[in-house]
């Protein structure tokens, strides 16, 4: 059985795991527009309950291009992890090559109102050509 890679990190109180898949019928190579899909699970193995503040995204594509995205929580919210609560959500990202990667942190309020940064490992967005018969 093949999966698609997958990505970890732990940084103090709170494990990130991410697995990207490139999502063919919705790119359009011609045009330079490779489209990726990432799926992110958050786990709080803290004994203080945090909230997801905010995120800073950097994004790499092979072409040389760099973007950063930063705004609060993840999707539209900012969940409160309990001890043990995991979030788990799915989002995207649009490169003009069929290469390149992204990384970056979540920022943490906790319970005893104080600030933690959870780094997103770096994973690799890579689209893979179909085999051609010639």
């Amino acid at each position: 059985m093949l999966t698609r890679p997958f990505y970890y990190k732990e940084t103090q109180v709170i494990r990130i795991t991410v697995r990207p898949k490139y999502l063919p019928h919705q790119s359009y190579p011609d045009a330079q527009r490779y489209v990726f899909a990432y799926f992110v699970r958050i786990e709080n193995v803290s004994k203080q309950t945090l909230q997801l503040r905010s995120r800073r995204w950097l994004i790499y594509d092979s072409i040389g291009e760099q973007h950063e995205v930063v705004g609060d929580g993840v999707v539209g919210e900012q969940p409160t992890l309990h001890p043990g609560d995991v979030h788990e959500y799915q989002s995207f990202s649009i490169l003009k090559s069929s290469n390149g990667y992204m990384e970056g942190i979540y920022r943490f309020l906790g319970e005893d109102k104080t600030l933690l940064d959870a780094v997103i490992p770096r994973f690799d967005l890579q689209a893979k050509q179909p085999d051609v018969l010639l």
